[in-house]
């Protein structure tokens, strides 16, 4: 039998709601980001989609920790916490981690997915009677913690802090709560009311958890995050992050009290069977945090770029959709005519940039940019230009 017929169907449903191309292999050079070299294409590109907002991927002092550590204790980790230990980078990160959100413990995981998937399935499913909130455009690690965990959970209106009390005030006060969102929505770019549903999950005596994944190392005076810049860390009792955006490395982490992190290092299966970071890996994070929060100048001129580029973008007429500093989105339409305009900014002027698209955004779809630190003026204007140009020239015209 051809097995392959059975994934036929599924595939072709797949590529009709979704036809953009899949990602290709660029080699980010050591030196050059935001350049990268595109193997197909044979000629060096500009980034205008990487999560490493800081260019901390490529800064020498992460790059020198990474190689002593791999020079002292190779490549791999060895095995699962349980079974091999961690390395001597582990426990220090983890309390660099904890520091930098005002928490008594942090715990480290492989990935920022791992992180909340395996932390909300452990909290969810050992809290007896525990009932979760969710904001509706949540990230799907979060979704998928939240039904793992077998739990009964609702979903709020999007940042909608009265639409948490409602819900809240239909549930027994002596039923566990938590109360699960975004920083910055992973599906809109916009800001969650961060004090207002803190105030509200206060006032029912419920638990937060808010996911920290796209601002951390971004805003707060030490890379905190938004809670860290409005002055509400305090009042979380979960704060989820990674280490593979604006930090530029790999992982993620959860970071909270010193019970609730020792709950969830017995219970998580998602922790205990998973190999950590290898040494090199949490070495270069290490380097990453620390440097970050001593040093806001990459923050700075991240966010002077991005404001630069959005600002011209709405005096050029482009269609400027409304998102968080750090990232500018401008409104395309149906997803072919993105994948046109992507592909021609890339084969025409050299210009890598992903369109978002999916359900969140109801078969419509807009250019994510994300303009770095180590971006430059002259990279804005030939964006700019590369845009207009397309723009001008009818390419979104071509696709009904």
């Amino acid at each position: 039998m051809n097995f392959d017929q059975l994934f036929e169907p599924v595939l072709e449903a797949v590529h009709w709601r979704n036809p953009c191309a899949a990602p290709v292999a660029i080699e980010c050079r050591v030196g050059r980001f935001p350049r990268s070299f595109d193997p197909r294409l044979q000629y060096e590109t500009t980034l205008w989609c990487s999560n490493d907002y800081l260019g901390m991927g490529h800064h020498p002092v992460v790059i020198e920790a990474v190689r002593a550590a791999l020079d002292r204790f190779g490549a791999g980790a060895g095995g699962t916490p349980n079974a091999a230990g961690t390395s001597p980078y582990h426990v220090p990160l983890e309390k660099e981690l904890a520091e930098l959100h005002g928490k008594e413990k942090a715990l480290l995981f492989s990935s920022g997915y791992l992180a909340n998937q395996a932390t909300l399935s452990t909290l969810a499913r050992h809290l007896c009677e525990c009932i979760v909130f969710a904001d509706t455009a949540c990230h799907p690690s979060i979704i998928e913690g939240i039904r793992n965990s077998g739990a009964e959970a609702h979903f709020f209106r999007h940042n909608d802090a009265s639409d948490v009390e409602k819900r809240l005030a239909c549930v027994d006060f002596w039923r566990p709560k938590l109360v699960c969102f975004e920083a910055v929505s992973s599906r809109h770019d916009d800001i969650a009311p961060i004090a207002d549903i803190c105030e509200v999950a206060e006032r029912y005596g419920a638990m937060t958890y808010l996911d920290e994944a796209d601002t951390v190392g971004l805003y707060g005076p030490r890379g905190g995050g938004l809670a860290q810049r409005d002055g509400a860390m305090h009042r979380l009792t979960a704060v989820h992050g990674t280490l593979d955006r604006a930090f530029g490395i790999a992982g993620g982490y959860v970071a909270g009290s010193a019970r609730l992190i020792e709950f969830v290092r017995a219970l998580a299966v998602g922790f205990g069977s998973t190999t950590p970071l290898p040494p090199a890996v949490a070495a270069g994070a290490l380097a990453s945090v620390r440097h970050l929060k001593s040093s806001g100048a990459e923050r700075e001129r991240q966010r002077e770029l991005a404001a630069s580029l959005r600002r011209r973008l709405i005096e050029a007429g482009l269609p400027v959709m409304r998102s968080a500093d750090h990232v500018v989105s401008v409104s395309v339409g149906g997803v072919a005519r993105c994948r046109i305009m992507t592909d021609d900014l890339l084969r025409r002027f050299g210009l890598y940039v992903q369109p978002v698209y999916g359900i969140a955004t109801g078969r419509r779809a807009r250019l994510r940019i994300t303009p770095t630190s180590r971006h430059s003026e002259r990279d804005i204007d030939g964006l700019l230009e590369a845009l207009a140009a397309v723009w001008a020239e009818g390419s979104l015209r071509r696709v009904a």
